[in-house]
């Protein structure tokens, strides 16, 4: 339950927390959501579409050290990039230490967090405005303090955003879904040898006590992700990844961990979001709430069919 004193926070800007009541995770939502249906894929379903496993089984197997040119060695890298906003690098960072001392860890493997506060994602999806630039300049300069390059850059996640929405739905998830397309275009185009991108939408916002982005838009940003997926899987070649049917202007597209729950309602796999685990603004997360998708992160990429081979040593 909201605590009193965020409740006086919000009457006293004017705010109207948002009734969450009837949402649903998408994992678990088995009918429609204002006309559009659950489910992480097409069909209601969660389940990554067979032909999509495959061929992210197939660039799995090619994820390989790499020099600092690009080229397979033994003695290479594999990087892994985070990219995202304030709420990415503080999870992400948490993930980070979780799996730099995981004993099962690739020993090849570097886990690089290019995700930066306040770089939403109408900021990061250009590299040619002044800050879209700024962002990219600092992601370049954290892979070279890590000692590696974009070149041995292979896989990426992706958690994003954009601040202070006010379009309502569908309109705010579709222009959050073209910049996510803008975003993989352009990681694509920076980092040649990029190969599987895994997105996650928002963590719960019920909890806000800003307009930063609360709900139903941090619920609605799943739809974001779900329809950019959609599209690659219908063969957008815009976002085509396969050499053998065109340009490859994107990474191969999944979703990774699905990190929305609504609040202390538990979803089916039992995870859910006490207050305590967001700060003072009800939309950043505490160390509680950083610890818990650090925690779902470690465990997809450990477990996921097309993760393992590249993630945990041989």
């Amino acid at each position: 339950m909201r605590s009193i004193t965020a409740l006086l926070f919000l009457f006293g800007l004017g705010l109207i927390a948002a009734d969450t009541s009837a949402l649903r995770p998408l994992t678990d939502l088995t009918g429609q959501y204002q006309g559009f249906a659950g489910g992480l894929y097409s069909g209601g379903k969660s389940v990554r579409p067979a032909a999509h496993e495959v061929s992210g089984l197939a660039l799995a197997k090619t994820v390989q050290p790499l020099d600092a040119d690009g080229r397979p060695s033994a003695d290479g890298r594999v990087v892994l990039l985070s990219a995202g906003m304030s709420n990415t690098t503080q999870e992400f960072s948490m993930f980070k230490q979780l799996a730099d001392r995981e004993p099962t860890k690739h020993a090849r493997l570097v886990i690089v967090d290019g995700a930066q506060g306040a770089m939403t994602a109408a900021v990061i999806q250009s590299a040619d405005t002044q800050r879209g630039a700024q962002y990219w300049s600092v992601v370049d300069q954290r892979l070279q303090l890590a000692g590696v390059t974009r070149a041995q850059v292979q896989v990426a996640w992706i958690k994003q955003a954009n601040a202070g929405p006010n379009q309502g739905f569908p309109r705010y998830a579709q222009m959050l879904q073209a910049d996510l397309g803008n975003i993989v275009r352009l990681m694509k185009s920076r980092f040649p040898n990029l190969k599987l991108c895994y997105l996650s939408s928002r963590t719960y916002g019920g909890y806000a006590t800003t307009t930063l982005n609360p709900e139903p838009y941090a619920y609605e940003s799943g739809f974001s992700v779900k329809w950019l997926i959609e599209r690659q899987l219908q063969g957008d070649a815009e976002l085509n990844f396969d050499a053998g049917k065109g340009v490859v202007k994107a990474p191969w597209l999944s979703w990774g961990p699905y990190l929305w729950a609504n609040g202390a309602t538990k979803r089916a796999d039992g995870f859910a979001y006490e207050e305590s685990d967001f700060g003072a603004d009800g939309t950043h997360p505490s160390q509680s709430g950083r610890m818990k998708v650090a925690q779902l992160l470690l465990k997809f990429f450990t477990t996921d069919t097309t993760a393992k081979s590249w993630f945990v040593k041989p």
